[in-house]
């Protein structure tokens, strides 16, 4: 069985935990990523024991732009070009804070978006290069259309998704596949406080649906598929009538 090297940003989230959970096997190098070390090691330990397999911590601050050269540089040095690579960060704050201060804005747009793509930039020609390798982002059904209610966070969203739609196209007929997973409302800390309704989905579900995408790949994913059918009339209501509505 060939070894795969998996690098993982935001490895504390709890769908990333329940990505991991599906994803690994024996033997597979994985290094994960977060800004508390002190978090990642327990975690680390755990699916290290767990899966029979290698998982290296590292402390990484995808909010800042130096950290983001730095940790490319690591991560080289400790595992080469990665096989997979799973971006699994994001923040949607306080949105009523977020929309009036320029600092959570710019956090915002960091972990959803800016952050993402500087740490995995320096790493496409590699993997181009050699021929092979899956770039699995999470992103979100809000990227689809700006709504009152997030849509700082959902014009980070939809930056990120235009990102991948153009990588997936750069990268066409290299062997690297690149994958932007639309997750609607998942049981998270994100959306804590939220009645829980047949729109709300468990980690555990959304992990192993994300994990099958590495044997099954697949351009653009609503997780759940009923997303796509919802998000088709968001954005297809036109703009003086939406801009009336209270859309979640």
């Amino acid at each position: 069985m060939v070894k795969r090297k998996i690098l993982l940003l935001g490895g504390t989230s709890e769908i990333a935990r329940n990505i991991m959970s599906a994803l690994l096997r024996d033997d597979d190098l994985l290094v994960i990523s977060g800004r508390d070390i002190h978090t990642l090691k327990p975690i680390a330990a755990d699916l290290s024991i767990r899966y029979h397999c290698t998982v290296k911590p590292i402390a990484y601050d995808m909010n800042s732009l130096p950290d983001c050269t730095k940790f490319s540089g690591e991560v080289k040095t400790m595992i080469g070009s990665p096989d997979i690579i799973i971006a699994a960060t994001g923040a949607l704050g306080d949105q009523v804070k977020v929309r009036d201060s320029s600092q959570l804005s710019y956090q915002v747009a960091m972990s959803n978006y800016l952050g993402i793509t500087s740490t995995i930039a320096p790493m496409i020609a590699a993997m181009a290069q050699r021929g092979s390798g899956h770039i699995i982002v999470l992103s979100s059904v809000a990227g689809d259309r700006g709504r009152e209610s997030n849509y700082v966070y959902g014009a980070a969203k939809s930056a990120i998704n235009s990102y991948l739609s153009g990588l997936r196209a750069r990268l066409h007929g290299t062997g690297v596949r690149v994958s932007t997973v639309k997750l609607g409302f998942v049981e998270t800390r994100m959306i804590a406080g939220m009645k829980s309704s047949f729109l709300v989905t468990k980690p555990k579900w959304i992990g192993a649906k994300i994990a099958a995408l590495v044997d099954s790949p697949k351009d653009v994913l609503y997780l759940p598929k009923f997303w796509w059918l919802i998000m088709l009339i968001i954005k297809h209501i036109p703009e003086m009538i939406f801009k009336r509505l209270k859309v979640l």
